[in-house]
């Protein structure tokens, strides 16, 4: 889901090399439409604004912040939609 969206982190190795991960490719739509929303919830939730502070403490930059939170709400819809359950602040 997160690769159909564009957010999946695609590995830059070519041999014993290993680069930096980056996103690409995907659809716009989806992306757009979560970019608002992650900035949302990153305000809104706990549990998202913990997740984004702890990235914050280890250092990584705004947008990689950003677009983390962004994964994590997908592949939350996805855990949710599989389960066939309404998200709850506390899971069963």
């Amino acid at each position: 889901a997160a690769m159909l969206a564009g957010l999946a982190p695609i590995a830059n190795d070519s041999g014993a090399r290993t680069g930096r991960r980056s996103i690409r490719a995907g659809r716009p739509a989806p992306r757009r439409a979560l970019y608002m929303a992650a900035l949302s919830a990153r305000r809104y939730n706990p549990a998202l604004t913990r997740f984004a502070k702890t990235l914050q403490a280890a250092g990584k930059p705004p947008k990689v912040i950003l677009v983390a939170v962004m994964r994590k709400l997908v592949v939350l819809a996805n855990c949710l939609l599989a389960q066939d359950r309404l998200w709850t602040p506390n899971p069963p």
